[in-house]
């Protein structure tokens, strides 16, 4: 599993850094932010022993160890590498345990899809063996298949349904087509899986259908794999279709670890779970079915690129499908490394990326878990020099999240407390092959993201990745068609100031750290060059595909380690906690100003409807044959008060930039300033953003800038309560939801102004 976000960077400092940034080709950069001058020059030669560990060698033997046999939760190879991590760990230095869960998973046990009307047809719902890839043909994998579907066995009419997404049942309406008591069949893409199963359920369908079309990842990308890299015809995207913007993590234990004791739901309590029965299958078996409907021809934007004519159906398809699984707890295997702090042993900087795959993930997520494996083991070498880090490290490879960010919710929802205690920042990491930085994550972090990304070499271009990245932003939004978004963020990187890091929105692990418990948190990965997309949760994710279309020296297998390393050891090490809060004022302003934009197109839109409504009424009335009554009217839109986010919104920007000009200050006279208690002020600063009741019908999520959307799977939606009330037109939510809103942000800001004061000290 993974979140795609817009990239970002940039760059690191003091004497030595400075030189590596300018050797790069990128602009110097300013001080090494939470370090005095002298201690920037001794973290700068920290990071240069941290990097001269790091081995291509190292990463790649890892990576064929672990992709070595199926790594799916419950199989023995899964639990096999957590053990083999954990004895790494110990020799490396590192204090380790496993730390096991009992989570629902159900793994099926029969699966069946046949065509029986107008023909006969059965599919083959398997991936044949591949030439030239040595796993291909390894016993041990699970057949292709959703995970938190229902079982069920249903047999009618297929309805073609493009993505399966919101505006998809609207065009089907127009068409008069319905999914009711049918059986929906959708493609891969366009929105995340598991909302096309639950959209089908919702509009009546009986079972659901996801097939990979070859315009989305196939043949039409590009070579399909074994002689290029995408998807061949036979293979399958597996993957959750949980509902987990209702709450991720194991089903029947929300918001508490899934210890062995602990108090579980009875299944049919559970909300989010499907009913329907939900199969993958590969554009093979899609074929048939496809080219068996009738009904209107697909519009234009629906049609694939298969050798057939689109239709959309009802019918005179007919199939059969029937799911049966085993419904029984699993364990599953956490493996946790720390090492104490010297100075804030109470103060937790943590690190963690997932080791379970659908088959084999050698790209997802292996390919960033052999990452933080190098970057835990040059950690071990620094230790051996007697080095120490100021903050205490965790060092987390996380076990299910493929079926629902599993491992790491059930462990910080068991160390919940602890860990808004003492939690000062979460990295994560996912997949990651060649090309360009991705980070997303809390603003506070966008100048530290920065400074790192400016101090690290493109292994191709000889540059800074962060001028490297900027390059590519100004391409992307120059081009003829660019969306306005990749317009804004060539703007911005041609200005040459700070990259912007992306809103997190769901997909990974760092889910229950920032939405939940309200811990600053980054993600990053490397990608955009490599062609693993179309083998993505297939059992063609091997160590033979990755070493040709993923990473083939890992070189970008160091420069993660180089990237996350080097963050966290600024972070373990910074004089005081290394955050700057300008961007966090910026993003948040310009989320205010997208709410204004989307009252306003409520209200036009609403009274544009009430204009025709109007003209239909004049009509009804002079109509003879009119029905009994007044036509039906939408309500207007009122006027929302929106100026709760907007006070707090100017208060914010000046604390911000407040704040950001005393530690300037600060900085230049050595940063003698009250370091614990400041560094215990910023620490909980993004907690200040939660709100304990969570998001409207949500209340997991807490977090009120940044959560995945209801109907956005893994894309994120920013200041969600009020933006998705809107949305929904439930408008004295809106209005209540915008004082929340602005009240978190004005004790954000109170945060601020009381550690600006202690800077002036």
């Amino acid at each position: 599993m993974r979140q795609v976000l817009w990239t970002v960077g940039a760059g690191v400092l003091g004497v030595a850094a400075a030189v590596s940034a300018a050797a790069s080709g990128d602009a110097p950069s300013p001080p090494m932010l939470g370090f005095s001058a002298a201690a920037a020059q001794r973290q700068a030669l920290l990071e240069q022993r941290f990097d001269a560990q790091l081995s291509p060698a190292d990463l790649r033997a890892w990576l064929r160890r672990m992709s070595s046999a199926p790594n799916q939760v419950g199989s023995k190879h899964d639990q096999v590498n957590a053990e083999w991590m954990l004895s790494q760990f110990k020799s490396w230095g590192w204090d380790a345990h496993l730390e096991t869960f009992y989570v629902l998973y159900p793994t099926p046990k029969s699966e069946t899809l046949e065509m029986v009307a107008p023909t006969a047809f059965k599919a083959a719902l398997r991936e044949p063996p591949v030439p030239g890839d040595r796993t291909s043909t390894a016993a041990g994998a699970l057949p292709p298949y959703n995970v938190y579907g229902g079982d069920g066995d249903v047999t009618g009419e297929l309805v073609y349904v493009n993505y399966g997404m919101p505006d998809d049942y609207k065009m089907l309406a127009r068409l008069g087509v319905s999914v009711k008591g049918r059986i929906a069949v959708a493609r891969y893409g366009g929105g995340w899986r598991g909302l096309k199963p639950e959209l089908a359920q919702q509009h009546g369908a009986i079972g659901c259908i996801i097939y990979s079309d070859p315009k989305d990842d196939g043949y039409w990308r590009g070579d399909a794999y074994p002689k290029g890299g995408w998807r061949p015809a036979a293979g399958v995207q597996r993957g959750s279709v949980e509902k987990m913007e209702v709450y991720p993590g194991d089903p029947l234990t929300p918001g508490i670890g899934a210890t062995k004791d602990a108090k579980r739901l009875p299944l049919n309590e559970v909300k989010n779970i499907l009913k329907i029965p939900v199969l993958p299958i590969s554009a093979a078996d899609a074929r048939p079915l496809l080219a068996a409907l009738g009904g209107p021809v697909a519009p234009e934007g629906w049609r694939g690129a298969l050798p057939i004519t689109y239709h959309v159906g009802a019918g005179p398809a007919r199939v059969h499908l029937a799911v049966a699984s085993d419904w029984s707890r699993k364990p599953i295997y956490d493996v946790i490394a720390r090492i104490e702090g010297g100075t804030y042993p109470d103060q937790w900087v943590i690190r963690g990326n997932h080791h379970d795959g659908w088959t084999f993930g050698a790209w997802d997520p292996l390919a960033g878990n052999i990452a933080l494996l190098a970057e835990a083991k040059a950690i071990g070498g620094l230790l051996k020099t007697g080095w120490r880090p100021k903050r205490t490290l965790i060092y987390a490879s996380w076990d299910a999240e493929e079926p629902g960010l599993i491992g790491s919710t059930e462990w910080t929802e068991e160390h919940a407390a602890e860990l808004k205690k003492h939690a000062v920042l979460y990295v994560n990491s996912d997949t990651n092959a060649r090309g360009f930085l991705d980070a997303g994550g809390s603003h506070a972090l966008q100048a530290l993201v920065n400074q790192v990304a400016a101090g690290i070499t493109d292994p191709e271009m000889g540059v800074s990745v962060r001028r490297r990245l900027r390059a590519r932003l100004e391409v992307n939004g120059f081009e003829k068609g660019a969306k306005d978004e990749a317009k804004r963020l060539a703007k911005i990187a041609a200005t040459g100031g700070d990259l912007p890091l992306a809103a997190l929105g769901s997909g990974s692990d760092y889910s229950s750290f920032l939405q939940h418990l309200g811990i600053t948190t980054l993600s990053l990965e490397y990608g955009g060059e490599d062609d693993d997309a179309g083998i993505y949760h297939s059992r063609y994710d091997s160590f033979d595909h990755y070493l040709r279309f993923g990473d083939p020296d890992f070189a970008y297998g160091v420069t993660l380690a180089k990237t996350a390393g080097h963050t966290m050891l600024r972070v373990a090490d910074a004089d005081v906690l290394p955050l700057r809060f300008a961007a966090v004022a910026e993003a948040i302003g310009r989320y205010v100003k997208e709410l204004h934009q989307l009252a306003d197109r409520e209200r036009g839109r609403s009274q544009t409807l009430e204009t025709l409504l109007d003209a239909d009424a004049f009509r009804l009335a002079t109509d003879p044959t009119r029905p009994v009554g007044p036509p039906a009217r939408e309500s207007a839109v009122p006027y929302l008060n929106l100026s709760p986010l907007d006070n707090a919104l100017v208060r914010l920007k000046r604390s911000a930039a407040a704040y950001d000009r005393a530690y300037d200050e600060a900085a230049t006279a050595g940063l003698d300033v009250p370091k614990a208690r400041l560094d215990d002020l910023l620490r909980g600063m993004e907690q200040t953003l939660l709100d304990a009741g969570g998001l409207p019908g949500r209340p997991w999520f807490e977090h009120l800038i940044y959560a995945p959307g209801r109907y956005t799977g893994y894309g994120v939606k920013t200041l969600p309560a009020v933006r998705e009330t809107i949305e929904q037109r439930l408008w004295s939510q809106a209005d209540r939801y915008s004082t929340v809103t602005a009240e978190a942000i004005d004790r954000y800001s109170d945060r601020l102004d009381q550690a600006a004061r202690l800077l002036r000290r």
